[in-house]
C-alpha cells in the first residue's frame, strides 16, 4: 500500500468512501448485505495495489462478507425498531443458514469465478422479474411453509451466499414474499438473515485464506483485509439507517419497484462481467 502514488491512495479513499455510503444505504432500504456493490468495488481496489488474480475474488468476497456484518446488524436494529420484522424467522433460519455458509466458504476456495457470477445473476434477474412484474400478485400461499421446508431454504441461502459475497437479503425476501410476507416485513426479516451469513462467512473466508497469506496485501487475515473493513464498514454501518427510514416512507410498490430494478441493473452488469 505504501509504494502506491498519493493522488491514486487518495482515490482508493474516494472510492471506499463513496462505496461505503452506497452500501449502507442499500442495505437499510432493500435489508441486503450490499456484497453486490462492495465485491466490485474492491476488486478495483485491490487490483490498483496489485493482489495477484489468483487470490484477488476471494479477497473480495472474504472483505465483503466482513463488512457486512456490522452493516447487516445495524440494518435489522433500525427495521426492528418501527416493528417489521418477524425475530421468530431469523432464529428458525440461523442454524440452517450457518451450515450453508460454512459449506460455500469450504467450496469457494476452488470453484471457479464464472459459476459464482452466473448463479447470482440469474438468481438476481429473476428476483427483479418477480418483483417489477408478479410484485406481491403472485403468491405460492399466504402463510410460510413448516419449519423443515424454512430450514431446507435457509440452507440454500446461505450456500449461494458464501458463494457470492452477499448478505442473501434478496433471495430471503424473494422466498418470503412468496409466501404472502408483505415487502416491509420481508426486507426486514431478510436484513436480520444478513447477520449469521456474514459472521460465519467472514470466519471461513480467513481461516481459507491462511495457506496463501504471502499472496495477499499486508494486514489481512487469511481472505479478509483489515484496511478495507476498517475503512468501510464504519461509514456503511452509519449509512444504513437512513435506508431503513427511507423504506419505511415508501409504498409497498414503489419499494417493490425499486427493488426490482436494483437487482436487474446488478445481474445485468454480473452477467455481462463474465
Amino acid at each position: 500500500m505504501l509504494s502506491v502514488p498519493a493522488g491514486e491512495l487518495m482515490a482508493l479513499v474516494l472510492a471506499i468512501t463513496v462505496g461505503g455510503v452506497v452500501t449502507g444505504i442499500i442495505a437499510g432500504l432493500f435489508g441486503i448485505g450490499g456484497g453486490a456493490v462492495l465485491v466490485p468495488v474492491l476488486f478495483e481496489i485491490f487490483r490498483l495495489v496489485d493482489v495477484p488474480d489468483t487470490v484477488r475474488f476471494q479477497l473480495c468476497v472474504g472483505t465483503s462478507l466482513a463488512i457486512i456484518v456490522p452493516t447487516a446488524w445495524r440494518s435489522y436494529r433500525s427495521h426492528r425498531i418501527v416493528g417489521a420484522a418477524m425475530p421468530e424467522v431469523v432464529r428458525l433460519w440461523t442454524v440452517p443458514v450457518v451450515v450453508g455458509v460454512a459449506l460455500g466458504a469450504a467450496l469457494a476456495v476452488v470453484a471457479p469465478s464464472a459459476l459464482f457470477k452466473i448463479v447470482f445473476g440469474c438468481t438476481a434477474g429473476l428476483t427483479a422479474l418477480k418483483m417489477l412484474i408478479l410484485g406481491n400478485r403472485f403468491v405460492i400461499s399466504p402463510t410460510l411453509p413448516g419449519p423443515w421446508p424454512m430450514r431446507a431454504a435457509a440452507f440454500v441461502i446461505g450456500l449461494l451466499s458464501s458463494l457470492m459475497g452477499v448478505g442473501g437479503g434478496a433471495m430471503a425476501t424473494m422466498m418470503l414474499t412468496f409466501y404472502g410476507t408483505p415487502i416491509h416485513a420481508a426486507v426486514a426479516t431478510s436484513a436480520g438473515l444478513g447477520v449469521p451469513i456474514a459472521v460465519t462467512g467472514t470466519i471461513g473466508y480467513m481461516l481459507a485464506g491462511l495457506p496463501h497469506m504471502g499472496e495477499l496485501p499486508p494486514l489481512s487475515i487469511g481472505y479478509v483485509s483489515l484496511v478495507g473493513f476498517v475503512l468501510m464498514a464504519p461509514i456503511s454501518t452509519f449509512t444504513a439507517k437512513f435506508g431503513a427510514v427511507i423504506a419505511h416512507r415508501l409504498s409497498r410498490r414503489t419499494l417493490e419497484v425499486a427493488f426490482g430494478l436494483f437487482l436487474l441493473g446488478t445481474a445485468t452488469r454480473i452477467l455481462f462481467s463474465i
